[in-house]
């Protein structure tokens, strides 16, 4: 045989070759698809419960989802008495939804729904068929929708009624409507179901990775069918790491287990610094035809929790260095997209956050999802409240049994089992989970367990909840528990009962949950539902905990942003980290009057503009050499002057029991001649020379201030405030200046162009800037914003806990000097043109493609 004559065999074996690799990878794209359900949706709202029928026809509007009702509102002093939970938004009443597709399922074909969250007690009607209802608007759910849908080419309608006219039913802003992501599912009869597969890793080391995946099978024929179930799996660069296949059959009308076992060789390892991702695919192959397609993404890596020595990850110790989130994003309120996400999670992780609690409810797919990729550990928490409610206005206390702020507990005794596992099975193939949390501050709702600790009418003791520890030995506290009256419900009872439901589904994490009063729940039956104990704002009880219960792991799981707290971690190697309250304000749970509309506690403002404490923990959590300038009157301050002339706290033990704000400070130089200014710098520097128009005003040592802040006193006079520090042979040099009034306005991005996809978002942080370019950050503005071109204006916010002026508008006034624009693209190419015009200054421009 002639040598081109061989060259061509082979070629031509070659092309045999991949056509026949080619039927589930070329066909599995017509025969499973995952469709955005986003789009082409009409909205109204009405105070009274109606059919859709009656609705009026010229109401409709057109959104497309995720969609909140309730953050387009105007913020309302008249809803004082239930603003604490509402954030003085208004979202009473029902929403309706609609939205027209055409059928293109055929004979041998289904189609699902699939919801992220609706918030909240939905229905769900196709062609005035009701599918279902739902109560949680945390959990996600789907619906088998094919046997309502008209004939192929024909027009469906689906609709949703949402039910809030409890609308203070939780204790912080929840929003209101489909505010989480739809997707339209349409695969063959013989499929993976939603949620079907999920992957672990039992075996991992540097050299192997076993990976496991349970498989599951639906058969909705009328006969017997057999298949082939092929996995592929691929890294990071689509290369194709690992493959099986299995050969099987399932009877009619009926499921089916597998479980499909690879090996992957020197696997890259999901860590916080590096992310690593692989995916798998996998295929039900029916002669010869790919019928069905599921993608699935997931890391491998080790976690685990140990008593004495904390958290490892890999096989590595670390410290979680984590904060409490809730689910709303400031001016988008809850209907959040994954940009804003993204740009508020990689603000927390530049200043040393590697962890996220979401407090206290389930994240959304996309949330999750950037936590994967971001490389951040996340506690994926699940109930508020259990068997019995809280009172939304006052936390703690029962005070009031209305209507509007009753909550999940009206649902818990039907629905916990059913959403815990839809919670389960939709977010165990992340990564980045490592706990699951049962529940948030659970204790005070059963009232025996307050009143065993002895810390609550207890005359005789003098003691401070927050700083002592329980006047009850745990002896004592057993016997209270067992002789104080009981409810109908026990707390050690339903948390066994959670714990079971999670271990039936997944047993790589452990489960934890965040407790109030843990000195009860150790006795109460609540912590041998625990494989990890949460202490919530107890971190005087560490030592406790760790001498009577040696065997439990413990770590903070809502603690305060403040140094103590770290401190207290770092010097118990036992304590696996924190989860600080909160990592960025969040709107509701109020304690202030009107018209303060948020929670201040976070190291952020809504704005995603950092306080104080952001920098403070920068300095206790990274490396790299930070220093942060914050300035105040020295008489608004916490320090003051002796009689030797130095700056000292007026309270040195203040900050050992500093609570849930960080103190009021400015980053500024701009005070009256001859002023005392407090100067307060947060750096992880061991020595740091303040100067004053190059004139040295002394070097420190940061091992001299037990609350670990640098402090000087300085008599203000115009000019350049100049910190130079040292760390680890580096240098670090942070200023700040004397601002004349403000002439202009400078427009910051945070990114250089925008995908045309109707979802993608971009930031604009309007800085007032005076003649020479100094920002000035005490003389604000009203802006005024346009955006020319395919884009749209979300909204504004100055981050101000005490702004009032409406998110969704194109005005908003400056705090310390700025503000927050952010605008979403459209499904189009181009440019946009951002301008900020204010009364007297000369606008800022910016010009943005979008691709």
């Amino acid at each position: 045989m002639k040598k081109e004559h061989i060259y061509l065999l082979i070629f031509i074996a070659a092309i045999i070759g991949v056509i026949m690799f080619l039927p589930w990878k070329s066909k599995a794209e017509n025969k499973t698809s995952v469709s955005d359900f986003n789009f082409g949706w009409e909205f109204q709202k009405s105070l009274e419960s109606t059919s859709f029928e009656s609705l009026s026809a010229q109401e409709w509007r057109s959104v497309n989802l995720p969609h909140d009702w309730i953050v387009e509102n105007d913020f309302d002093s008249t809803l004082v008495y239930n603003a604490k939970a509402t954030g003085y938004l208004n979202g009473e009443g029902y929403g309706y939804y609609r939205k027209s597709f055409p059928t293109t399922v055929n004979k041998d074909e289904m189609c699902y729904v699939l919801f992220d969250g609706i918030y909240n007690n939905s229905e769900v009607y196709v062609n005035g068929a009701k599918l279902g209802i739902h109560p949680y608007g945390y959990s996600p759910f789907y619906y088998d929708i094919t046997p309502f849908l008209n004939n192929v080419g024909s027009t469906n309608i689906m609709e949703v009624k949402v039910d809030h006219s409890r609308y203070a039913d939780s204790r912080w802003y929840t929003g209101a409507g489909i505010y989480r992501n739809v997707q339209l599912i349409t695969t063959s009869k013989l499929h993976i179901p939603v949620w079907g597969a999920y992957i672990t890793t039992p075996t991992v080391t540097k050299q192997k990775a076993e990976v496991k995946i349970d498989v599951e099978v639906t058969n909705q024929f009328s006969t017997e069918k057999e298949f082939k179930l092929v996995t592929e799996i691929y890294d990071e660069e689509d290369i194709k790491v690992a493959s099986v296949t299995e050969h099987s059959s399932i009877n009619k009308q009926s499921d089916k287990s597998l479980i499909q076992q690879l090996l992957i060789e020197k696997p890259k390892l999901w860590s916080i610094d590096t992310p690593h991702l692989y995916k798998a695919e996998t295929y039900i192959i029916n002669d010869k035809d790919t019928v069905a397609v599921k993608r699935t993404t997931f890391g491998i890596r080790t976690i685990s929790f140990d008593p004495k020595k904390g958290f490892f990850l890999n096989g590595e110790n670390l410290k979680i260095k984590g904060v409490c989130l809730h689910h709303d994003a400031g001016l988008v309120g809850a209907a959040v997209p994954k940009g804003v996400w993204k740009r508020r999670l990689k603000i927390l992780k530049e200043g040393g956050c590697n962890a996220i609690r979401i407090s206290h409810n389930p994240a959304s797919q996309e949330f999750l999802d950037l936590c994967d990729e971001m490389g951040l550990l996340v506690q994926d928490e699940m109930f508020d409240e259990w068997d019995n409610p809280k009172d939304k206005r006052f936390n703690q206390n029962e005070q009031d049994k209305d209507y509007v702020t009753r909550g999940y507990t009206e649902h818990f005794q039907e629905w916990a089992e059913k959403d815990l596992k839809a919670i389960i099975k939709s977010h165990r193939n992340h990564p980045s989970i490592i706990q699951w949390s049962i529940g948030n501050e659970i204790e005070w709702t059963y009232p025996r367990n307050a009143s065993a600790t002895g810390f609550f009418d207890n005359m005789s003791w003098k003691g401070n909840y927050f700083w002592s520890e329980p006047p009850f030995s745990p002896e004592e506290i057993k016997t209270q528990l067992e002789t104080l009256p009981k409810g109908k419900y026990d707390i050690g009872q339903t948390a066994k009962k959670l714990s079971r439901w999670i271990k039936e589904l997944d047993t790589t994490r452990p489960v934890t949950a965040n407790l109030i009063l843990p000195s009860a729940s150790h006795l109460s039956g609540y912590t041998e539902a625990l494989d990890v104990v949460g202490y919530s704002y107890r971190r005087v009880l560490y030592d406790y905990g760790h001498k009577n219960y040696p065997d439990k792991p413990i770590m903070g799981t809502e603690n305060l942003g403040q140094y103590h707290e770290w401190k207290a971690v770092m010097e118990r190697p036992f304590i696996a980290g924190t989860f600080l309250w909160t990592g960025i304000d969040y709107m509701g749970e109020i304690r202030e009057p009107w018209p303060v509309r948020v929670s201040t506690s976070g190291l952020l403002n809504t704005a995603g503009f950092p306080r104080g404490s952001y920098y403070m923990f920068k300095s206790l959590w990274t490396e790299k050499p930070t220093i942060y300038i914050a300035t105040q009157n020295i008489e608004k301050s916490l320090n003051t002057i002796d009689e030797n002339g130095n700056i000292v706290p007026k309270d040195p033990e203040a900050w050992k029991k500093a609570l849930w704000s960080w103190q009021k400070v400015n980053n500024h130089w701009n005070y009256n001649k001859g002023e005392i200014i407090n100067v307060e710098l947060y750096s992880n520097c061991k020595t740091v020379e303040l100067f004053l128009d190059e004139k040295s005003l002394g070097k420190k040592h940061l091992s001299d201030f037990d609350d670990h802040i640098y402090k000087w006193a300085v008599p203000f006079s115009e000019g350049t405030l100049k910190a130079v520090g040292e760390k680890n042979g580096e240098t670090i040099v942070e200023s700040i200046s004397t601002a004349a009034s403000p002439s202009q306005i400078k427009l910051t991005v945070d990114k250089n162009q925008l995908k045309g996809d109707h979802y993608d978002v971009l930031h604009v942080v309007a800085q007032l800037l005076d003649s020479k370019g100094n920002p000035v950050k005490v003389d604000d503005r009203t802006l005024s914003f346009s955006v020319k071109g395919p884009a749209k204006i979300l909204g504004v916010d100055s981050g101000w806990e005490k702004n009032i002026e409406k998110f969704q508008s194109n005005k908003s006034t400056t705090h310390n000097g700025k503000t927050l624009l952010i605008i979403q693209s459209q499904n189009k190419v181009g440019e946009i043109a951002i301008t900020a015009e204010g009364k007297g200054l000369k606008s800022g421009e910016t010009i943005i493609k979008i691709k």
